[in-house]
């Protein structure tokens, strides 16, 4: 390999590696224009689209070369897989783990339950393509180049993507976010394929943020139910 090349890999690494470490949604909150919604995403989808661009232009590499290779069936069960055990695991990790350490995400989760569900699809989609290509596509496959070692970049791009979601909500996603990133790390390093990553990122925040709200609503809207079912029918009986 050149020393250009290695250059060139090394800029990637500190520019899509490093983002993400910025604040990046209070960034554009603050300085976008677009609102508190619309605002924390926006400089996450240009962080997307601006590692596409690095590699198409400025590497000269297919995206094929960061996991954008043609998904098959078993990298799409792969990552249906992975996102049952994610899922199955963040549940006992927040149910009983976190309780344990006197830790919640409860009040963080109610907030984001608060907000409209077409915003929470935009962030559970940005989040599914933006992290994985940064952490699991870029991340790990030009360090792989650049350390000539596949276990280097797996712990290194694990260890960032957990650090990073420290964040606003404190260390207890920092605990989910490391088992949540170990799953989708070994998937990665498995099949080598992007598809099958965002899939897996995708359906597990999407269980979380999307379906399980919903579930809690239709569950209080048929107490309810039930309730004005109950009271009518003693009120008939006196």
């Amino acid at each position: 390999m050149s020393n250009f090349r290695r250059l060139v890999i090394f800029i990637g690494l500190v520019l899509w590696l490093g983002l993400p470490f910025c604040h990046l949604g209070d960034l554009g909150k603050a300085h976008s224009g677009l609102g508190p919604l619309l605002g924390g995403e926006v400089l996450w989808a240009v962080l997307f689209v601006a590692i596409l661009l690095y590699v198409l232009l400025v590497e000269r590499e297919p995206l094929a070369s960061i996991g954008f290779r043609r998904p098959g069936v078993g990298d799409l069960g792969a990552g249906l897989l992975a996102a049952v055990i994610s899922f199955l695991g963040i549940g006992i990790i927040v149910q009983v783990v976190l309780p344990l350490l006197h830790m919640s995400v409860q009040h963080q989760l109610n907030g984001l339950y608060q907000t409209p569900l077409w915003f929470r699809l935009l962030t559970v989609t940005r989040a599914a393509f933006a992290e994985e290509t940064a952490f699991r596509g870029y991340g790990y496959e030009r360090l792989r180049t650049l350390t000539g070692s596949g276990t280097i970049a797996a712990l290194a791009t694990w260890a960032l993507f957990t650090i990073a979601h420290l964040g606003s909500w404190g260390v207890a996603q920092v605990v989910i976010a490391a088992f949540g990133g170990l799953v989708l790390t070994l998937l990665y390093v498995w099949r080598r394929n992007l598809w099958g990553n965002i899939l897996a990122h995708w359906l597990v925040d999407g269980a979380g943020f999307i379906l399980v709200p919903l579930m809690m609503a239709h569950k209080i809207a048929s107490l309810r139910h039930c309730g004005g079912i109950f009271l009518a029918t003693t009120l008939c009986m006196k």
